[in-house]
């Protein structure tokens, strides 16, 4: 073969690969042509979305009613549970709810400001949940204590709550069940957050941190990591994860463990991400408020209730539920404090209290208890 030979068969060569590329340019000009028209359809029906729930707003408003509530989480918990229903995919049930919640809340944010508080400060998982639940379009207000949040929301400074009530790994929040028993709100809804936990520092060398800063349950649940990779390392719990952040930005031979949002606030860098011993850890927080909810469909409804001071006290608890056929998720006791060995359970059982099933129940255990408040019933919680 001479040159002018391979000349053309390598000019072939050449025109085939400039058609295949435009080939495929072609295609993928269609396939951008009708995302762009979809994408236009979408912001149309949005529009549309946010004009119904002006409407809304509007109706309610003339209503004039004082305890008209404009979040509703049933409502909420049913459009979400409709979609991941219904969802054909390729996006996952998560991410199509995470996308939900957003255009609820900022459709919500038209009818009415809402303002939710979370144990700060900012950065927390706490706002981390009170975030993946009401969305983005809500004020999140940073208090120092759970009972500063509750106290805020009895004033009605705030709408709302979030507090945490237990972790998978670490178990109960004690304090917040002791304030449940002298607070008149309930329960509106609950909320699961997965726990990642992550080394950070300003040290470029993490190997030659000397202390390490964070919440006394977050060094609990990364125990063996600590133990496995800085064994000899100072370990200095500190109120909340975010305190730990803002104390390794201003000492260098120092790292905290805390989320990727505190990283973000303190510009930090994250040595080690995901160092917990679990990685199913999860914690559930619970949302507080003024309104009773009524039934979405899939609820669950917390209890508090104290026995009578007899023999099998817990058996005359627990048989009104088994002979309705309730299913009880949950139990946990508290020391009372008006006496010595006197106690409260805490109990979550499926169902909404209005169920006459469980209506039924709950008329049978005010007879077998000494004292038995509903905390609340409310939709579970939705990923």
């Amino acid at each position: 073969m001479d040159n002018n030979d391979e000349k053309i068969s390598s000019d072939k060569l050449i025109d085939k690969a400039d058609d295949a590329n435009a080939n495929i340019n072609k295609k993928l000009l269609e396939i951008r042509d009708s995302i762009d028209a979809i994408d236009d359809q979408f912001l149309e029906l949005l529009s549309q979305r946010a004009e119904c729930a002006e409407k809304v707003a509007q109706i309610k408003r003339e209503a004039g009613e004082v305890d008209l509530w404009f979040y509703r989480p049933e409502r909420e918990a049913q459009i979400l549970n409709r979609m991941s229903e219904n969802n054909r995919g390729p996006l996952k049930n998560e991410r199509i709810t995470a996308i939900y919640r957003e255009i609820i809340s900022s459709c919500l944010a038209l009818e009415q400001s809402i303002k939710v508080a979370f144990l700060g400060p900012n950065g927390t998982f706490s706002q981390e949940a009170s975030k993946k639940h009401f969305g983005h379009a809500v004020e999140t207000v940073p208090m120092g204590s759970i009972g500063q949040v509750f106290k805020e929301v009895e004033n009605g400074t705030v709408d709302y709550g979030v507090v945490p009530i237990e972790n998978s790994t670490e178990g109960v929040i004690s304090y917040t069940l002791d304030v449940f028993m002298h607070s008149p709100l309930k329960i509106s809804g609950e909320v699961t957050l997965r726990i990642h936990q992550n080394l950070m520092t300003v040290n470029k060398n993490w190997q030659t941190i000397k202390r390490v800063y964070s919440h006394p349950q977050s060094l609990a649940q990364c125990r063996q990591w600590l133990n496995d990779n800085l064994p000899n390392i100072e370990q200095i719990p500190v109120s909340s994860n975010t305190e730990a952040a803002r104390r390794a930005t201003e000492d260098p031979d120092s790292g905290a463990i805390a989320g990727a949002l505190a990283a973000k606030i303190y510009k930090l860098d994250i040595a080690h991400s995901n160092i917990e011993d679990s990685k199913d850890n999860t914690t559930r927080f619970l949302v507080i408020g003024k309104q009773d909810v009524p039934v979405s469909g899939k609820d669950k409804t917390t209890l508090m209730i104290s026995a009578k001071n007899r023999s099998g006290a817990l058996y005359h608890l627990l048989a009104p539920l088994a002979a309705h056929g309730l299913d009880m998720t949950r139990i946990e006791s508290r020391p009372s404090r008006n006496a010595n060995w006197e106690y409260y359970f805490f109990m979550d059982i499926d169902g909404h209290s209005s169920e006459p099933n469980v209506a039924k129940a709950l008329e049978e255990l005010a007879e077998e208890s000494e004292l038995i408040r509903v905390l609340g019933s409310y939709p579970k919680a939705i990923l």
